[in-house]
């Protein structure tokens, strides 16, 4: 299945004869076979035809709407997957303390795993000792494991080490996007504004399999509720930032394919941003990490796409809920 990201300005995106058509203003023409189309992500000023609408409608293909910085508009889905008894069942086990810690504590615990195995990686290339650090974060995993007695205090154990992973990987990466640690609304520096971008279109594909799945993305049990913010695809996300996201970003600069002349401020406004140029390259590159194969998940024998394996990570989490057996719920960790 493919997904097709637009973000070139006054482009046209339309329906006809069974396929998916964009339009470019130079009047380049692209199109996809309808069967192979899963989402429409589109940035900025991109049209879409009333055709286009209602046959993503009819096909259950999500539309989703984004700024052209990556700022999250909206979406457009069909309420085809809707499984209200899912739901109820969510919605239910939300409630229950003791299970959305012990949830909470797989999820946490992998994502630390992982961002400690991405640390490793990007040392080995380089004279900064990790050790220190390395150590830290082992001793903040443990308390997330064996010492945390509630969520709240999880996230407190979660934040020391994700403090002490950013302040590392700043170290690790080309000296000209050395960065001190992760920012935010708006991005202060080059490799943020990446990680901003990216941890925003990853959220969002996560968000539509969950509602594939017929589960509400905004039932969380890490994340505390907030109005508008989908907590359960938040929650989903963590252990897949370090391992999509961040190491996409780490190969881009530290190997040199953009320059921070590839990133812009607006006049009197905080705030780094990507260029058009560099909008495109990382959007290739990270739906090339989606479609890349790997293996990573402990319960398949075979390799798997990144985007497969969400899709079975949630396969997972529906399963988890349906039953309310935590077991059947294996994180990823990556080697």
């Amino acid at each position: 299945m493919s997904y097709l990201y637009v973000s070139d300005q006054s482009a046209v995106i339309s329906y006809s004869a069974n396929r998916f058509q964009v339009k470019y203003k130079d009047g380049m023409l692209k199109s996809i076979p309808a069967e192979m189309l899963e989402v429409i992500e589109v940035f900025g000023n991109v049209q879409i035809t009333t055709q286009c609408l209602r046959e993503c409608l009819q096909r259950g293909i999500n539309i989703i709407y984004y700024s052209t910085k990556g700022a999250y508009f909206g979406r457009v889905i069909s309420p085809g997957h809707v499984n209200v008894f899912r739901q109820r069942r969510q919605a239910e086990l939300g409630k229950d303390e003791k299970f959305c810690l012990e949830f909470s504590k797989k999820i946490i615990d992998a994502k630390i795993h992982n961002q400690i195995v991405v640390l490793r990686r990007y040392a080995r290339n380089s004279r900064e000792n990790i050790d220190r650090p390395i150590v830290e974060m082992k001793y903040m995993q443990q308390k997330v494991v064996e010492m945390a007695k509630s969520v709240d205090q999880l996230m407190g154990y979660e934040g020391n080490a994700a403090r002490i992973y950013f302040r590392t990987l700043g170290k690790l990466i080309d000296p000209e996007f050395a960065f001190t640690g992760r920012n935010r609304r708006p991005p202060l520096d080059p490799f943020n504004s990446m990680l901003s971008l990216g941890y925003s279109i990853i959220l969002n594909e996560i968000y539509g399999k969950l509602e594939g799945k017929g589960l509400n993305p905004y039932f969380g049990m890490l994340h505390q509720d907030r109005e508008k913010h989908p907590t359960l695809a938040s929650d989903m996300m963590e252990e897949w930032r370090a391992v999509l996201v961040d190491t996409t970003v780490m190969g881009i600069l530290n190997g040199h394919e953009l320059s921070v002349d590839d990133f812009y401020s607006e006049e009197n406004k905080l705030g780094v941003f990507l260029s058009d140029r560099a909008f495109k390259i990382y959007l290739k590159k990270l739906e090339e990490k989606f479609r890349s194969d790997n293996k990573y998940l402990s319960y398949v024998d075979y390799s798997v796409s990144f985007r497969k394996a969400l899709d079975l990570q949630v396969n997972q989490l529906a399963k988890m809920l349906e039953t309310g057996d935590l077991t059947l719920y294996k994180p990823v960790k990556i080697r």
